[in-house]
């Protein structure tokens, strides 16, 4: 006889930053502003790449799925952690939860490989010159976004349901600032096994592949740039793929960080302080890296405040 029955029925409570007692006022500015520039940033961007026709490009085409991707990104957590330091209410409904995890996995896993494709699309473009616009044309970036936003959402719905089956018996306290995946299985009552088999099968698909894949493909761009003997021409070369390769950096950097850091008296704090890194401050700054020095982008942007400016 289950003697937990219905626990998943009850309300959760998310800890966040509570050992941040007497700075929650400075802690719900900050991540209300952070929050605003993510999506303010992502949809400005996102509204040049559509409307510029200079940026129709496979390398904007991806920039502008991850740009969407990230707004969903940041949705997912920091509305519910803002109205929690505001409020001082940490209480999430299981269905709260459940969804909360449910749109964090898929922007995730749809980061992770939107950001596989334009290393993939850099890899070409710089190793590839000759091929690029066969390689790259619009049915192949269609159907790599495709890709990325479908499976995304299938494997977001398959760890969903392998959490909504779980039980809570003995803890409702969740030591995150939002309902993330293993800190619920770890929560759980239930025999996950199979579960963290599972998740860490995936970990090894959905991250380390394409990780691995990433680097692998920079190997080769870099062994390639370095090979033009004309240094305006090797700076130009580099120049098209710094912007991806911050990027790429400052979203993969937080996660080695993380399982990477040796476990101490202050780690659970210190894993919150890490994973609002890649959850928040990535996504805020990825507009501003595709935009700062980006000559592509500037001169669209002067374009439209020129054609907006004469009503044309």
């Amino acid at each position: 006889m289950n003697s937990c029955e219905n626990a998943t029925l009850t309300d959760f409570y998310i800890l966040g930053f509570s050992y941040f007692n007497t700075e929650q006022i400075l802690l719900s500015f900050g991540i209300m502003i952070m929050y605003l520039l993510t999506i303010v940033g992502n949809l400005v961007i996102t509204m040049v790449i559509v409307l510029a026709s200079n940026l129709h490009t496979p390398m904007y085409f991806f920039l502008c799925n991850l740009a969407i991707s990230d707004v969903v990104y940041v949705s997912s957590s920091l509305p519910k952690l803002l109205s929690i330091t505001i409020t001082k209410d940490n209480r999430i409904s299981f269905a709260g939860c459940v969804s909360q995890l449910y749109f964090f996995a898929f922007s995730g896993a749809c980061d992770i490989f939107v950001l596989t494709s334009m290393a993939v699309d850099r890899y070409v473009a710089i190793c590839k010159p000759l091929q690029y616009t066969l390689v790259m044309n619009r049915r192949v970036c269609g159907t790599m976004s495709a890709f990325c936003w479908i499976f995304s959402a299938v494997n977001s719905l398959l760890l969903t349901l392998l959490t909504s089956g779980l039980e809570f018996c003995h803890s409702h306290e969740i030591s995150h600032f939002f309902c993330d995946l293993k800190t619920m299985i770890a929560l759980s009552s239930s025999d996950t096994t199979s579960r963290e088999i599972f998740i860490m099968i995936e970990d090894i698909f959905l991250a380390f592949v394409p990780f691995s894949f990433t680097v692998a493909s920079y190997v080769q761009i870099i062994s390639t740039i370095l090979k033009i003997r004309s240094s305006e021409k090797r700076l130009k070369a580099f120049s098209s793929c710094t912007s991806h390769l911050t990027t790429v950096i400052l979203f993969y950097g937080p996660v080695l960080i993380l399982y990477m850091k040796p476990e101490s008296e202050y780690s659970k704090e210190q894993d919150n302080l890490i994973s609002l890194m890649y959850v928040a401050v990535v996504p805020m700054l990825n507009p501003f890296v595709y935009s700062l020095r980006n000559k592509d982008v500037l001169v669209a942007v002067r374009k439209l405040n020129a054609r907006n400016f004469f009503g044309t």
